[in-house]
């Protein structure tokens, strides 16, 4: 008989680690909180809008594939993307707009064209963030980094004579600033620090990885949408034989003689040979691991920023805008003092406006567009929401009538709203941080969980709280480095 595994939480690694475990042999049974999969890589319908309440792209779209062909199926027959030919639309208060063409030539002639700086700096910065990735990834993207074998490699030991060129001794901004001459264009480079929620001016130029994903690689979009990832895993993973339980929140993982053997709910018992856990590991400890030796250090490093978010059905297409826009600061270092110093939201925010309607027009009435309307926020520290929330809405959309000289507000017919409270709620991410712990120091990246538990036999840990960190790709490859320890 095989054995069993339990995965809590089905979050986009915890259905890539229930295939990769059913693919194994595995009798696997997922246990979800909520009524979805997903977690944060879900959807919502309102009147006619269909929303993608999580990212609007994704990079390394081979780690998607991988999991179809693990199940010996083809992945264009399930899963269909296209390669965005622009990545994002930059605006500023000036007027200056830029387009972050996917061709890196036409790229660096779109910088030089708009603001008079050489396009080498362009190709100079791809080029870094390429060395970066070829010296990194192989060591921190698809290895534990909590196991000896990890650091006596031969790719380890090449990478070690490469660390004056790798950022680390230096901040994201102090790279930036060294590289370009504009500084719009290091504004537009810093932005990266976002994609794990931290601060350009404290996080490590390693960080500079980012855009060799991006440009270099590629930015990518399912064809019916950023949810079309977890519903076609989803499928995936049930036909593989993993079986479901929604509406189902564990309470307890169940611990006896140092050996993780199942969970509770209510008085229910499930046994399990092992367990894995996707759910935010702060919580999980917190909560269903609160019987257990408590990794003290792990949980009090301080938070990511989180998000608060806007969703707009807007009456009205705008032909300038694309899939993914982005407004920015004026003032981009006084507004990460704000989220990341003081834990409140600048009067000037960077806004994102993504609209998944552009590609996938049956997601907004005719003639009308879906806004993912994001800036980044501190994550929740008690502070008075709502009345951050109503400032910020009329500051986003002060901005936007700016720029796009227009009158926003008597275009939105559909308004929903996701803050830190209600990401922590939904998801249980703690804080509502969106990306775990904080990469804001140079040592970040050792003080992320492990994929396995150091004190408890057959526990292990996925997702986007412990290692290799949080967003889409990591995700699935911590389902990867987890599933790949487990014989």
């Amino acid at each position: 008989m095989s054995k069993k595994v339990i995965i809590v939480g089905s979050g986009i690694a915890g259905i890539a680690s229930a295939i990769r475990m059913a693919v194994k042999g595995f009798q696997v049974e997922v246990f979800e909180a909520n009524s979805y999969p997903g977690g944060k890589l879900s959807e919502m319908e309102v009147e006619g809008y269909r929303f993608d309440a999580g990212p609007s792209l994704f990079t390394l779209p081979e780690q998607v594939e991988e999991l179809f062909r693990l199940a010996g199926k083809d992945p264009k027959d399930h899963f269909d993307y296209l390669k965005l030919p622009v990545a994002c639309h930059y605006f500023w208060e000036d007027g200056t707009r830029i387009h972050a063409y996917a061709d890196l030539g036409k790229f660096a002639d779109e910088v030089e064209s708009k603001l008079s700086t050489s396009g080498n700096s362009i190709r100079k910065a791809l080029e870094d963030s390429a060395f970066i990735y070829d010296h990194l990834a192989p060591l921190f993207m698809h290895r534990s980094l909590h196991k000896l074998d990890t650091w006596t490699n031969p790719q380890a030991l090449k990478s070690y004579l490469k660390m004056g060129k790798l950022g680390i001794f230096s901040t994201m901004n102090e790279a930036n600033e060294k590289l370009f001459g504009d500084p719009k264009l290091v504004q537009l480079f810093n932005r990266y620090a976002t994609y794990n929620g931290s601060n350009p001016y404290e996080t490590p130029a390693t960080l500079n990885i980012i855009p060799h994903l991006e440009f270099n690689i590629g930015a990518f979009f399912p064809k019916k949408g950023m949810h079309d990832i977890t519903q076609s895993l989803f499928k995936l993973s049930k036909e593989l034989g993993v079986t479901y339980h929604f509406g189902e929140k564990v309470e307890e993982i169940l611990v006896e003689n140092g050996e993780a053997n199942g969970i509770r709910i209510g008085d229910q018992v499930h046994q399990a040979d092992l367990v894995i856990n996707n759910m935010d590991m702060v919580n999980a400890y917190k909560t269903i691991l609160k019987k257990q030796k408590q990794p003290k250090r792990l949980l009090d490093q301080p938070k990511s920023s989180s998000a608060l978010i806007f969703y707009w059905g807007i009456k009205r297409y705008f032909a300038e805008l694309d899939l993914h826009n982005i407004f920015f600061s004026d003032n981009y270092l006084e507004e990460f003092e704000h989220i990341f110093k003081r834990g409140t939201i600048s009067s000037d925010p960077t806004v994102y406006v993504n609209i998944t309607s552009v590609y996938k027009p049956d997601d907004a009435p005719e003639d009308s567009m879906n806004w993912f309307t994001m800036i980044n926020v501190p994550n929740n520290q008690g502070q008075d929401w709502d009345k951050m929330i109503a400032e910020a809405r009329k500051n986003i959309i002060h901005k936007l009538n700016r720029i796009l000289k227009t009158d926003v507000e008597s275009l939105i017919e559909v308004e929903e709203i996701l803050d830190p409270r209600t990401i922590e709620s939904k998801t249980s991410s703690a804080q509502g941080a969106l990306y775990g712990n904080s990469s804001n120091n140079k040592f970040a990246a050792f003080l992320r969980h492990a994929n396995f538990s150091n004190s408890i036999k057959n526990l292990y840990f996925c997702g986007g709280s412990v290692h290799p960190g949080g967003g889409i790709p990591l995700c699935l490859l911590s389902a990867k480095i987890t599933t790949e320890m487990i014989d």
